[in-house]
């Protein structure tokens, strides 16, 4: 399976998104046992009339010691985005297929990473069925691919919480990915969770679950799942897929059971007030999504194979992020 590029680079057009344009791609790595995280970012957003903007996020998740969450805000013209790669650039933090690179400060501390991003070990996850459904304009107004399911990144973090507190974090070989979507806003409700860091080693998992407002009402939930392993891969998107598929979300906690390609899959991610970054999401159009934002999250997989084959596999590190629009949640926003 390949990406094509033109869903890797810039979606963005000055003056075609006439409704707003949100855009993000995203690192997320993880230490094997569950204790820290990286997750870094960089966004545009634009609300016509006024002029866009490009945004570099960076958090750095410690289950001991404490999250720093940064963010750094810049007129889009002062950004470089590739058009036909996964190739950015926002305010000195440079993010590719093979390299991140960056560092940010604020009053709540600074982090600096310079990470070297290994070959992909699984293949790409292009989330629509249907090409057609990447097409702007057309639905769903929410769109996504994975051009790195499963890879290792090796490098240096520095976190630096403040009164002299910093802490440098080698990181050898922490499984990782890489993300990119883009659209019109977040959807109202949705839950997004991705895991490469199992105790059975090589399994790649990603599924969501989204409610978007369609006129007065919200549509009934659609949950779709990916599974990479041993080489091979499972997408539970399908039309015949989707009509199995069950999702729940609460504000802590994700579940789902899916069909499809001879593989059923049930699915439970939930995670601990101290362990959630709060984020608030702005939209073009609408609300403000609040992004409760992990990267520790406890989850359980439980596959099912046609040949009768059965694995059950638990972790300590995986991402589960919940875009919600109710503000009385109970998680501290960070940014």
């Amino acid at each position: 399976m390949r990406v094509p590029p033109s869903l890797l680079g810039l979606r963005y057009r000055a003056g075609a998104s006439k409704g707003g344009h949100v855009e993000s791609w995203f690192l997320k790595a993880n230490e094997p046992d569950g204790r820290r995280a990286l997750w870094v970012r960089s966004t545009i957003f634009a609300r016509p009339p006024l002029a866009p903007v490009a945004e570099a996020w960076a958090i750095a998740f410690d289950r001991h010691r404490g999250h720093v969450a940064v963010k750094s805000t810049v007129a889009l013209e002062s950004a470089r985005f590739a058009k036909d790669t996964f190739h950015v650039d926002v305010d000195g933090c440079a993010l590719s297929l093979e390299r991140a690179r960056g560092a940010l400060s604020s009053g709540r501390g600074a982090l600096a990473w310079d990470l070297a991003i290994g070959p992909a070990l699984a293949a790409p996850i292009v989330h629509f069925a249907s090409s057609a459904m990447y097409r702007d304009g057309l639905p769903p107004s929410s769109k996504l691919v994975t051009p790195v399911s499963d890879a290792r990144t090796t490098g240096e973090l520095r976190v630096d919480r403040g009164g002299g507190d910093v802490d440098t974090w080698e990181i050898g070989d922490w499984p990782a990915m890489l993300g990119h979507n883009w659209g019109k806003g977040n959807a109202e409700l949705y839950a997004w969770t991705h895991c490469n860091a199992w105790d059975v080693p090589g399994i790649a998992f990603e599924a969501m679950s989204a409610r978007v407002r369609i006129g007065p009402v919200l549509s009934p939930m659609a949950t779709s799942a990916f599974l990479r392993w041993r080489g091979k891969s499972w997408d539970l998107s399908s039309i015949r897929s989707l009509t199995k598929n069950r999702g729940s979300i609460s504000l802590r906690r994700w579940e789902m059971t899916g069909e499809g390609r001879g593989l059923t899959v049930v699915c439970d991610v939930a995670a601990e007030n101290d362990d959630i970054v709060g984020l608030h999401y702005p939209n073009p159009v609408g609300p403000i999504t609040n992004c409760l934002n992990t990267k520790l999250a406890r989850a359980r997989l439980e596959l099912c194979f046609a040949d009768g084959e059965t694995v059950t596999t638990t972790s300590r590190a995986a991402a589960l992020e919940i875009g919600t629009i109710q503000s009385d949640h109970g998680i501290r926003m960070y940014l």
